[in-house]
């Protein structure tokens, strides 16, 4: 039996063909509803979980969507609720990289991060308040990390997007509560996903050993959390920011 009951309801997940995402789209997928997301480059990546979603008695909706691009973003809010009528929820989770030291940081780097991590759920967040506002409920969930609180070295692109999501969650919960909708912001800490596979076996070890409970997360302990913010369990929650990271930021 699902932890949550989605069934009926429409949800949008950025950033959903890999990682965290790609675990937030199967769950929300299998406790029955309908999920719209956007990749950004891997259409046979999407084209398979969309594929294996829908043996598991799932629907998933993919389009290739630019967060970073206004009007690509203003046209797929629009599609869904032309095609589903509503959207539920909208989980804010595309996310980009552009790391190193701020001496050899470029201005693109910078830019990039800032205009698809922060600009670009700006962009998803006003897309979805108006017909959120029409229905006097909706939930918003933004990916945060971490390093938005605590900062990282190497990353104060990144750092610095994470840390705006925060204002951002906490005033649009502010602004939008009085029609039901909660906005709430979750921070994980390290991990595994494709990027970290990435890293040796000694980078892991001196990760893992840092944390609390001495083990990283697994993508799913990011999607149960997103899939709770979503579920009507939270009914009395907003303008939070849940650290999912094994007490790695107490």
């Amino acid at each position: 039996m699902a932890a949550f009951d989605h069934t009926g309801k429409v949800f949008v997940v950025t950033g959903g063909s890999r990682g965290i995402g790609e675990s937030i789209v199967r769950t929300l997928a299998t406790q029955g509803a309908t999920v719209y997301s956007t990749y950004n480059a891997n259409a046979e990546r999407a084209q398979a979980i969309t594929a294996d979603v829908a043996q598991q008695g799932g629907t998933v909706h993919y389009q290739s969507v630019d967060v970073a691009n206004e009007d690509a973003v203003k046209g797929f809010i629009e599609l869904v609720v032309q095609q589903a009528g509503k959207i539920d929820g909208l989980v804010n989770n595309a996310g980009i990289t552009r790391d190193g030291l701020i001496m050899r940081m470029s201005s693109k780097d910078w830019q990039d991060v800032l205009q698809t991590n922060l600009t670009g759920v700006f962009y998803a967040c006003r897309a979805v308040a108006r017909p959120m506002m029409s229905q006097r409920m909706g939930r918003i969930v933004n990916i945060g990390s971490i390093v938005g609180l605590g900062g990282n070295a190497g990353q104060v692109n990144y750092s610095s997007a994470k840390a705006g999501l925060v204002g951002l969650t906490r005033s649009l919960a502010r602004e939008l509560a009085s029609r039901n909708i909660l906005v709430n912001c979750i921070a994980p800490g390290y991990v595994e996903t494709d990027m970290t596979d990435k890293l040796t076996e000694d980078q892991k070890k001196t990760f893992s050993g840092s944390i609390p409970l001495k083990r990283s997360a697994k993508a799913q302990e990011i999607a149960n959390v997103v899939s709770f913010f979503l579920s009507d369990q939270s009914s009395y929650i907003t303008g939070q920011v849940i650290n999912v990271d094994g007490g790695l930021a107490m």
